[in-house]
């Protein structure tokens, strides 16, 4: 009886010892160290290091390609205005013309543009010249920087 009541006892500090190690090891992996945590924040930094420039280029390609569009959308309702007044709207007009009627415009069908005339894509109007020096009118955004020429972004973005 001795030998039972002594191996039961050992079973339970068996026991006890395997319980009290694994919750020792359940608290000391429960978290995170310091070292982990900035190594971990130095990773995440060196990616978006990488990967913002190649973002940011992106939104920027983008930008220029809405342009484009909108020079082309406008150029289709000059074209369209021309058709049914006989000439482009001159400079003192402007844009303006494709939305509201001109006076003395007795052949003025339009508004040839559904809403108004929009900004660039970086919130500058956009450029008319009639007659052009380019064709019968300019139109043009001089892309992100506001000036003459450039590349990539601030390229300017024609109707010619």
């Amino acid at each position: 009886m001795r030998n039972e009541l002594s191996s039961i006892r050992s079973g339970v500090r068996l026991r006890t010892r395997c319980r009290a190690r694994v919750q020792q090891a359940l608290r000391r992996d429960g978290g995170f160290t310091l070292l982990e945590l900035l190594v971990v924040m130095v990773i995440i930094g060196l990616l978006a290091g990488l990967v913002a420039p190649r973002y940011f280029e992106q939104v920027g390609k983008s930008n220029t390609k809405i342009a484009r569009a909108q020079v082309d959308s406008l150029s289709k309702a000059l074209d369209q205005y021309r058709l049914d007044m006989g000439a482009y709207p001159t400079t003192e007009e402007g844009l303006q013309a494709l939305q509201t009627k001109p006076q003395d415009a007795s052949h003025w069908s339009g508004p040839y543009l559904q809403k108004a005339v929009p900004p660039d894509p970086w919130d500058r109007p956009y450029q008319y010249r009639s007659p052009g020096e380019h064709s019968d009118y300019d139109l043009f955004s001089l892309g992100k920087d506001g000036q003459v020429g450039g590349t990539s972004e601030n390229t300017d973005v024609t109707s010619w």
